[in-house]
Parts: structure tokens; sequence; C-alpha cells
């Protein structure tokens, strides 16, 4: 990347780690044997995501983000949590407990 050490350091990371701690809280989601246990997980996948949202916003008005890498970005992460809650009522409704 072409951020000053500055910006890596703080937005940089935050964004990196809210970014993999979506698929990572999934990925628990799915070790866990109760519907509860699983559905916790997937929000705090649904909430990792909503967190890239802001980290995204975060990059693009301190200028770190051309318009078109912004709108990219911001287009596929306003997916994730509408597929996170497919996720979790589709573990609502198949599993028994």
């Amino acid at each position: 990347m072409k951020w000053d050490r500055f910006a890596k350091n703080t937005i940089g990371e935050q964004f990196i780690t809210s970014l993999d701690s979506v698929s990572a809280n999934i990925a628990e989601g799915f070790g866990r044997r109760t519907k509860k246990d699983k559905i916790k997980f997937y929000n705090y996948s649904k909430a990792s995501a909503l967190e890239a949202l802001n980290w995204n916003e975060k990059a693009y008005r301190r200028k770190l983000l051309k318009k078109s890498q912004y709108e990219h970005i911001l287009k596929e992460l306003k997916q994730l949590p509408k597929e996170i809650n497919h996720l979790s009522s589709f573990t609502e409704r198949k599993l028994k407990k």
C-alpha cells in the first residue's frame, strides 16, 4: 500500500483487523454446537463488517482511497451484513437447539 506509516498503523490496521474478523467469527460460529452460540458469533461478524464500513469511510474522507476504490469497497461491504443476516436466519430456522 502507498499509505504513509501513520495511516497504515491507524486506519489500515483497524480496517484489516475488522475485515479479518468477519470471516474468523463466521468460522468460529460454524464450529459451535448450539444455535445460540452460532448466531452470537455471526452477530460479531456482522458488527465487524459494519466496523469495516466505518474504516472505509474514514479512509476516503482522509483521502487515503480514490473515489473508485472507496465505492468498490463500499458496494462489497454493504452486502456482508445482509448475507450474514441470511446465515443467522437460516441457522435459526434449520437447527433445533
